[in-house]
């Protein structure tokens, strides 16, 4: 059996993801209790709500991207064929509250158009009117009225130095949920500066955007010393004995590509930092710091994983993969395993727990992470050491954080091939969508409790890219 990583199903839902069904008045509701689209129902004054499939389906070289409606998600079968409202899909379905639906799209050059649905009365999803281009952005998040998205590059041009290097600054999106407008921030206002964020002259990019009593918490992920960084001070940030890992001429490629006078990639591995944000506006900022992990953040390519997570109870945790542990380069390599640690409820700093994680997964690390419920997370774990170039991240595991227990979750079929974007939890449970081998795509309910996984919902598509819940609330 080939098998697949959780992010090729990611990768491909990149590309293909799909929105939002719609069939007429006239089609019946089925007797499973499921729905296309929501159609066939009476216009009503009351609230309801539905579920979302976001899928897409390849046929003769070509895919179709579709938006589902269904009733339930633990039982029945929907499809894609004949039905749906098409898009060019998503990189990522965002759904805000229960109340809106955002494609959000990775904008690489021009390409990346964001656009936003809601539950209409007739049980259909629409598209609103407006649509975005929004920044390439490296990880997202939601604060207050905004969907946020995040990178780092270059800065005012007239802030060169006298080599012509243009610091690193933040560029910041803002969506305005219910306003339908967007926004970026003024990257002409120093503190949006992300050189020397640290104090050690690296600039960083965030990972995970965590909204928590009215401040924004994320990892400040060190990137190395720009082409401004390395001549800042006459290299005064480059530590002795790393002078070689200066480079003397551009290359690489995508994201791992580089150019000449910089040092990439961090020459601190075995630590951690937090940025504590007093709002959204990120300019005003505490950094916390621990030697108990490497950086906190899982990664594909440019996009960098939120691994820092709030628990039922208030506390924060912050998971680290140690993805450090892949750089070509022993000084740059971490020592530190996989493993995780913690911000208590109402404070600012970590206190002294600490959960080492890969030692449980017998070596092997982990990709993504998610909460549930409680002090429960769902983790998406590698097949093989993380240090091994053809891992795979093909297993679920629960993490219970009080009790430091690592459970793998089990009930899936071994026809398994990938996994959805991003699980749908409510009330305790864990939605994932599975693509499979043989067979439909279909929705798994995940136990925390018992770490069980049990089929749900079959859809009559190639892929399920996205999975959540909207409601319709009568205009008063």
């Amino acid at each position: 059996m080939k098998k697949y990583s959780f992010w090729a199903a990611c990768a491909a839902a990149f590309l293909t993801c799909g929105i939002f069904s719609a069939c007429s008045e006239d089609d019946p509701i089925p007797d499973n209790g499921n729905e296309n689209n929501g159609g066939g129902t009476t216009p009503t004054e009351e609230a309801f709500s539905r579920f979302v499939v976001a899928t897409s389906t390849t046929a003769s070289g070509n895919t179709t991207n579709t938006l589902l409606t269904s009733k339930s998600l633990t039982e029945g079968n929907i499809t894609s064929l004949g039905e749906g409202l098409t898009n060019d899909g998503a990189s990522y379905w965002v759904f805000y509250k229960d109340q809106y639906l955002y494609a959000l799209n990775y904008n690489d050059g021009n390409a990346g158009t964001t656009s936003s649905y809601v539950l209409n009365a007739d049980s259909v999803v629409e598209k609103r009117a407006k649509e975005y281009a929004i920044r390439r952005f490296t990880t997202y998040g939601t604060y207050g009225p905004y969907i946020m998205t995040t990178s780092t590059g270059d800065g005012p041009t007239e802030w060169a130095d006298v080599n012509g290097y243009v610091p690193q600054s933040f560029l910041v999106s803002y969506l305005d949920v219910e306003g339908e407008t967007y926004r970026t921030n003024d990257t002409k206002d120093e503190a949006y500066l992300s050189e020397n964020f640290l104090g050690n002259g690296e600039f960083v990019t965030l990972a995970g955007l965590l909204e928590n009593n009215g401040k924004l918490f994320s990892v400040a992920v060190p990137m190395g010393l720009s082409q401004y960084g390395v001549k800042d001070g006459n290299g005064k940030w480059v530590r002795p004995g790393y002078d070689d890992l200066i480079k003397t001429e551009s290359g690489g490629q995508g994201s791992g590509s580089y150019e000449k006078d910089e040092l990439q990639w961090t020459q601190y591995p075995d630590s951690c930092w937090v940025a504590i944000f007093n709002d959204e506006s990120l300019t005003s900022k505490k950094i916390i710091k621990t030697g108990k992990i490497s950086y906190a953040c899982g990664r594909y390519k440019s996009q960098y994983y939120q691994m820092i997570w709030k628990a039922g109870n208030g506390d924060i945790y912050v998971f680290s993969p140690s993805y450090a542990k892949t750089m070509a380069d022993a000084r740059q390599q971490t020592k530190l395993p996989a493993g995780v640690v913690r911000i208590p409820n109402g404070a600012e700093d970590f206190d002294d727990y600490y959960c080492n994680l890969e030692e449980q997964s017998d070596g092997c690390g982990f990709l993504r992470v998610w909460p549930i419920a409680d002090d429960k997370f769902l983790l998406l774990m590698y097949d093989k050491p993380f240090t091994d170039a053809d891992r795979v991240a093909n297993r679920l595991a629960i993490f219970h954080a009080e009790a430091k227990e690592l459970t793998y979750v089990n009930g899936f079929p071994s026809t398994v091939t990938g996994f959805g974007n991003t699980p749908y939890v409510k009330d305790g449970v864990a939605y994932v969508s599975v693509t499979l081998s043989e067979g439909n795509p279909s929705v798994y309910a995940i136990d925390p409790s018992n770490a069980t996984a049990t089929k749900g919902l079959e859809v009559n598509a190639t892929q399920i890219g996205g999975l959540g819940e909207l409601t319709y609330t009568p205009a008063l």
